[in-house]
């Protein structure tokens, strides 16, 4: 039987409260975290909510970092670093939010691609750095993060 693999990353949550260091893991097609003493995990960074049904995030921001590889043109691969910022509103009467934008920085080889969407969609925004790539560059694959 396989071993699922985890992936974790550094990253920080504020909110009016103040600010918090937090570690987002990902396995298996979930993301965990713990904010505040309470646990929150879901399919998606967008989708975080509360493991016990408790309250969901308050308006927040989450930071984080990801290692990435980078694939170029003449075959060789560089270590980028892709950070990520998931900005999330009020919460309204019927538990969605009044806002959720995602905005990713890939950095580069000296270099900085930035992309945002509203909605939180991490494929969207990833669409939008690959655009910005010089041709023949292509993002690396080895593990893909859990679904926005």
């Amino acid at each position: 039987m396989p071993l699922e693999s985890t992936e974790v990353w550094a990253g920080w949550y504020r909110d009016r409260r103040g600010a918090e260091a937090v570690t987002i893991a990902a396995c298996a097609g979930q993301l965990r975290t713990h904010i505040r003493g309470s646990e929150y995990t879901g399919g998606s960074f967008a989708a975080i909510g509360p493991a016990d049904g408790g309250a969901p995030l308050p308006s927040c921001v989450l930071e984080w970092d990801m290692p990435l590889p980078v694939h170029t043109p003449d075959g060789a691969v560089q270590h980028a670093t892709l950070s990520c910022l998931l900005t999330l509103g009020e919460v309204q009467a019927d538990g969605s939010r009044d806002r959720m934008d995602l905005s990713l920085t890939l950095h580069l080889d000296g270099a900085a691609y930035e992309s945002g969407v509203a909605g939180g969609d991490f494929d969207d925004a990833l669409s939008v750095l690959r655009r910005q790539l010089p041709p023949g560059t292509e993002l690396g694959s080895s593990r893909a993060p859990v679904e926005a």
